[in-house]
């Protein structure tokens, strides 16, 4: 008597065919501009403002930065590795982001960005000097693209542990400890922005800037409309780089919503968290692997509630990649990990939020109604 086979098909999970393997539609966001202006080689730094620098400071050291030079007015944080500054917070009345600051591949770059532009080149206020075009982004976002004179040389790298793995046994007679100490920042990563914009600010960087989409998410049964998020890299041909430097998703605000920022490994990203824990600061979401880009995460907020990002082992991407689509959702944020936080999402109810949603609403952007209703469903599903 024959026996009924058994359905052993994988079981569906919230992840399933959000990987982004699958690519434009005929007709869709190409993802790159045919000729842009110039090709922005990475991103260079952050650029804050805040009322307590020595507040400032020490969540810098305790999240894992370097002091790269400081005065009354200024402070510049910096990782491991040789290059720019990741980061500049100058003392203003109140703390706010004000934009982000791209390298040049050359400095021949600036010049012909401020041609086209109608902008001038001009000295960039940087540790070791620079030139730098300052432009307008369609958000209303500073933008600055900059040539430094000189690189910050490298310093002493927290060393990842040497792991065993099955039959693989590459630590034999020794321990593992890794300390309980801040995560050594490497370097920056890549910024999350929020606009009301954005078609307009997506364009604006690819045709401007060079860059190119990784990947798109759409809203779901809205995909003919357009995408509403995309994972942004940099241009450098054969060369492997970041899965994205910038990200950018539609909303009902205009600004920062996070940046990331490598560390050595797992435990580095792990250590240092209880680290931060053990000191009061409040986590954000975390630990866990994202799906776009495939990072180890751990965010955290400051003091000023600015979100941060510690990451480690991000997808790399050369040019011939072209950009993925998926639909936006919650779940699909995240392969395994705690479950998403409202906090994370920005979805906590509050009047300055609900402000922001009617303000946007009554304005002249990309959200309306059914934008609004599609972005509250992902976010719940």
């Amino acid at each position: 008597m024959s026996e009924t086979p058994v359905n052993r098909a994988a079981p569906q999970t919230p992840h399933q065919d959000l990987h982004s393997e699958q690519g434009a539609l005929r007709g869709e966001h190409p993802g790159r501009a045919r000729n842009p202006v110039i090709k922005v080689a990475d991103l260079a730094w952050l650029e804050f403002e805040k009322p307590d620098l020595d507040r400032a400071e020490a969540f810098a050291r305790d999240f894992g930065f370097a002091t790269a030079g400081s005065t009354e007015r200024e402070l510049w944080l910096r990782g491991t590795f040789a290059g720019s500054p990741c980061m500049v917070i100058r003392r203003g009345r109140a703390s706010r982001f004000i934009g982000p600051a791209f390298r040049a591949a050359e400095q021949a770059d600036l010049d012909r960005l401020a041609g086209a532009t109608g902008t001038a080149v001009r000295d960039a206020s940087v540790p070791g000097g620079g030139k730098a075009v300052d432009l307008l982004d369609p958000s209303g976002f500073p933008v600055r693209v900059v040539h430094c004179a000189e690189q910050l040389p490298a310093l002493p790298e927290q060393q990842p542990l040497l792991l065993n793995f099955g039959t693989d046994h590459r630590r034999t007679n020794a321990t593992q400890r890794p300390p309980r100490e801040p995560s050594r920042i490497q370097r920056l990563g890549h910024v999350v922005l929020e606009t009301r914009v954005f078609a307009r600010a997506l364009d604006w960087y690819l045709e401007t800037l060079g860059m190119i989409v990784s990947d798109f998410l759409f809203l779901d049964g809205q995909r003919d409309r357009g995408p509403t998020m995309a994972f942004i890299r940099c241009d450098q041909g054969s060369l492997a780089v970041d899965h994205h430097t910038l990200a950018m998703h539609l909303g009902p605000g205009t600004g920062y919503v996070h940046s990331a920022y490598q560390v050595t490994d797992l435990d580095s990203i792990a250590a240092g968290g209880e680290y931060l824990a053990e000191r009061g600061y409040r986590r954000s979401w975390g630990v866990g692997r994202h799906i776009q880009g495939s990072q180890l995460f751990d965010y955290w907020r400051d003091p000023d509630r600015f979100m941060l990002e510690h990451f480690a082992d991000g997808d790399l991407f050369s040019r011939d990649i072209e950009p993925g689509w998926a639909p936006m959702s919650a779940s699909g944020l995240a392969q395994w990990g705690p479950p998403v936080t409202r906090d994370f999402l920005g979805t906590n109810p509050s009047p300055a939020k609900l402000r922001e949603v009617m303000t946007a609403l009554r304005g002249d952007n990309e959200l309306d109604p059914a934008r609004l209703l599609g972005l509250m469903k992902a976010m719940s599903s």
